[in-house]
């Protein structure tokens, strides 16, 4: 599950059909690309069978371990950023993906790993991904005006990465009571001191009239989208989507030949949780449309999640670190639409002076008054 692969463990389909070399997945197509000669072997894949399915999450979980397969391969863990990265049994140094620091091997052998169901293959090549994070760069407001210059060197580092992902699907059925509020209107007299004299007046005043009410409510959520990787910030996680989920197709190790993958550091059970977290606001809606009238208020809901389903993903970035003033940022890109998420440096200068600039405009305004 990583580029660097033994000559003498090289899987028949990914061997060049012209010089026998080691093909890598080339971004953008469905197809492997040789580096030495220029060959391209395409990935045939069952263009009767392209149906993207999730499968029954309790049946999912049952024979969790035993869908699992041993690999010879490595788990490594940075120890500066805490990210896990799978590599090949034959690699033994590296640098991390995500911070660039130098990887201390605590390797795992024959550790068990478990197949994605499917697999959203790059669509941006290195390359690209250089140019959208330069582009990136140079749009940044209140960064350091040498900012782009001092790290255009370091997105040449980029590296390619299959990130886990947990989609969830459900059915909810909730059960709720509350109240229903509803406007009306009574009129009121007041008076008011008009040039010294009293004038009666009249006007409407709003009332909430309250019922109590209960009921139950169904929805439906598909793709319920939970990062099972660590390595990043959640936040950055999250903005990274949307993903276009058109473009996956079903696992194919041949689309992982050339960049490095992610075991899961958020099992499927904790992601559930955090995919239920995801459905609430969208109930609360639906039993407030339920409720009806002017006004709502909540009381007790219970849900039950019905028809639950599962897909494990693997998902394309293009992520690396630069550093500037000695300190280290982290940038991703995605590697599906070009989206990119980055830490940044801020030039407090620019904005004092910024500030300053717009202060000496109101000055001169006023003196012009």
């Amino acid at each position: 599950m990583n580029n660097t692969i033994s000559p003498g463990t090289i899987n028949p389909s990914l061997k060049c059909n012209g010089c026998g070399a080691l093909l890598y997945f080339a971004p953008g197509s469905r197809s492997l690309k040789c580096d030495h000669c220029g060959e391209r072997n395409a990935i045939e894949t069952d263009q009767t069978d392209r149906a993207i399915q999730s499968v029954d999450y309790d049946r999912f979980i049952d024979h969790l371990s035993e869908n699992k397969k041993s690999d010879d391969m490595k788990v490594v863990n940075c120890s500066n950023c805490g990210s896990q990265t799978t590599l090949s049994a034959f690699t033994t140094s590296d640098k991390c993906s995500f911070c660039a620091a130098p990887l201390v091997l605590s390797p795992e052998d024959g550790q068990q790993y478990l197949p994605p169901h499917y697999i959203l293959p790059f669509e941006i090549n290195k390359q690209q991904g250089i140019d959208y994070f330069q582009k990136w760069l140079k749009g940044l407001w209140w960064a350091p005006k040498d900012l782009a210059k001092e790290v255009n060197s370091s997105s040449s580092g980029l590296q390619g990465i299959y990130l886990p992902h947990w989609t969830y699907d459900t059915d909810t059925t909730t059960g709720y009571n509350g109240r229903r509020g509803e406007y009306y209107y009574t009129t009121e007299n007041y008076t008011v001191t008009v040039e010294g004299k009293t004038e009666n007046r009249t006007r409407e005043v709003q009332h909430t009239q309250w019922w109590a009410v209960s009921g139950k409510v169904n929805c439906s959520f598909n793709d319920l989208i939970v990062p099972a990787s660590k390595s990043l910030p959640p936040k950055t996680l999250n903005k990274l989507a949307p993903w276009n989920f058109k473009m996956l197709v079903k696992f194919d190790e041949r689309y992982m030949s050339g960049f490095r993958s992610e075991t899961y550091q958020v099992d499927p059970q904790q992601g559930l949780l955090m995919a239920i977290e995801q459905t609430k606001d969208q109930i609360r809606y639906a039993i407030n449309q339920d409720i009806g009238g002017d006004r709502q208020e909540i009381g007790d809901i219970e849900t039950d999640y019905l028809n639950k389903a599962i897909k494990y993903i693997m998902l394309p970035v293009w992520a690396s670190a630069y550093s500037y003033n000695n300190k280290v940022y982290q940038f991703t890109v995605n590697a599906s639409t070009g989206e990119v998420i980055g830490q940044r440096p801020i030039s407090w200068i620019r904005i004092l002076f910024f500030i300053l600039k717009i202060l000496a405009v109101i000055v001169a305004g006023m003196l012009l008054l």
